[in-house]
């Protein structure tokens, strides 16, 4: 089945199950705005705790926070988004449709990437294990031809990129004959920049009102923090402060449903260092976050590091993890040295001092900074994405369930009576009740078994358990595996032990030290 058609039935199967719906869908919807459903709101609440224990309990100097979404609009004249918080837009006069320049040619990149790799996936089949890749890659004509011609095409992308260069990245998309994928046109409009950043006004009155914005990055609101979190909580470098919040950004090409939203969440920690040490943290923090994606089982071949082409002006070091999803390798967090310049930035514009004394050297210095930053929505589609799965069974019918790990599921368990009669019901009810104080549970009695089943692994409740006619006998239930569809019997006693072992948090963040 094409990647594009995967997608769809995703964003489909997110709708009937709870996970995700178009906000404001009886108004016709709002343009890059979902809401979160019943299921997905669970799903994102665990991944939440995921990270969040994953920085505060698992680090001693690592602290969290939660800063208002309103700031004082001088931080982010102080921060650069007010005069360079800014996408290269470029338009197709045909379709009148916009997009990021960048991301057109990202996305021609990523066309030339899969005409490889489809050469390669060809070879290893032809030639079974007598396969060799490296040198298939480095002695293949047509392998050859299209890597000279991508290396050419990024080798142009990151130059005019960091020299903001527009006429020439307008001029790669025509070289590169890039055409709008709505038109099939290549009439392009010049290049020019849009500011991302909703603003809004704060005040009783016209004339006494104060421009302010809606924050399009959660990290500021941790570095005018950084003095009341040091001196409360008597950190000592280095150290950390970590935030989970919402952002929002006037995405003018919002698109690949969640992926990039106008009103999305972030999990941010900036991490504050020795100058001097900051690449030497940089590269821990690129370990351990990549550990912390491929600790949830997705395959450690789903994920990349990416360098980028043109750092920030405030940077010396960014990479970004990048995910697999349906349409090709994104970026799901990023990791950036972001050296001195966000507290140098507001020691100037508010006139406080924000150093730090450092006991050991015997002197102050503003501290250097490592970000590890995840776009939440993105971490959820991609899970969502590396979970969705479509099975012929043997029996010939086809069953769609979510392999989520377990301890992110929403739905822990399903406790279901095989029939609605014979006490079965309120034995059922019974073994829900001692159980639901610790996992999610639910309870369903309607259809037939397998249809209940596959209702459950659709959601991608990990464990279902029956409660049949022996069970009032034996006092045992059948507990179903999600993946394997696998049966076991097993006493009601044990039911909280077994389950515990299999979702608790804890397991996984053991896994990461």
């Amino acid at each position: 089945m094409a990647q594009e058609d995967v997608f769809k039935k995703l964003i489909s199967h997110c709708k009937e199950y709870g996970y995700v719906f178009p906000s404001s869908e009886i108004y016709d919807g709002l343009g890059a705005v979902y809401d979160y459903g019943q299921n997905g709101v669970e799903l994102k609440n665990n991944i939440k705790k995921y990270w969040w224990d994953s920085m505060t309990l698992l680090h001693e100097n690592i602290v969290g926070i939660d800063s208002a979404v309103f700031m004082h609009p001088t931080i982010w004249k102080a921060s650069g988004h007010v005069d360079a918080f800014n996408d290269p837009l470029i338009d197709n006069k045909d379709s009148k449709k916009r997009y990021r320049a960048d991301v057109l040619i990202e996305d021609h990149l990523a066309k030339i990437d899969e005409k490889i790799n489809k050469e390669i996936e060809k070879a290893a089949k032809r030639f079974g294990e007598a396969f060799d890749e490296s040198q298939f890659r480095s002695t293949n004509v047509r392998v050859l031809e299209y890597q000279a011609k991508r290396d050419e095409i990024h080798s142009r992308f990151a130059k005019a990129l960091n020299d903001s260069d527009f006429k020439a990245l307008r001029q790669l998309i025509i070289d590169s004959e890039i055409a709008c994928p709505i038109s099939g046109t290549r009439n392009w409009t010049d290049i020019r920049q849009f500011n991302l950043m909703f603003s809004t006004e704060m005040g009783s009155t016209a004339d006494g009102a104060m421009k302010v914005y809606l924050r399009p990055e959660t990290a500021q609101g941790i570095f005018v923090n950084f003095l009341n979190v040091q001196k409360t909580g008597r950190m000592k470098i280095p150290f950390g402060i970590a935030q989970i919040g919402k952002a929002f950004r006037n995405e003018i090409v919002a698109r690949q449903f969640i992926f990039r939203m106008r009103e999305f969440e972030q999990m941010e920690m900036q991490f504050f260092v020795r100058p001097g040490d900051e690449l030497d943290w940089f590269a821990r923090w690129k370990d351990f976050r990549m550990k912390w994606h491929r600790n949830l089982g997705l395959g450690n071949a789903k994920y990349r590091f990416r360098d980028h082409d043109k750092l920030a002006h405030y940077a010396n070091a960014a990479t970004d993890i990048e995910f697999e999803m349906p349409f090709g390798f994104k970026e799901v967090e990023g990791i950036h040295s972001r050296t001195d310049f966000d507290l140098s930035q507001h020691e100037k514009y508010s006139g406080k001092k924000i150093q730090y004394f450092d006991a050991e050297l015997n002197r102050s210095y503003t501290p250097y900074v490592i970000e590890t930053s995840i776009g939440l929505d993105r971490m959820f589609l991609s899970i969502l994405a590396g979970t969705y799965c479509e099975e012929t069974l043997a029996d010939g019918e086809t069953r769609v369930l979510l392999k989520l790990p377990p301890v992110l599921a929403p739905v822990k368990l399903a406790v279901l009576p095989l029939v609605r009669k014979d006490g079965l019901p309120e034995k059922a009810l019974e073994i829900l009740h001692l159980l639901r104080f610790d996992f999610r549970c639910q309870y369903d009695e309607k259809d037939s078994i397998g249809k209940r089943y596959r209702r459950q692994d659709a959601i991608g409740t990990p464990y279902c358990i029956t409660v049949d006619h022996d069970t009032l006998l034996d006092r045992c239930v059948t507990i179903r595996h999600r993946d394997t569809m696998l049966q076991e019997r097993v006493p009601v006693n044990r039911l909280h032990d077994l389950i515990t072992e299999k979702v608790n948090m804890r397991n996984l963040l053991c896994q990461l030290q």
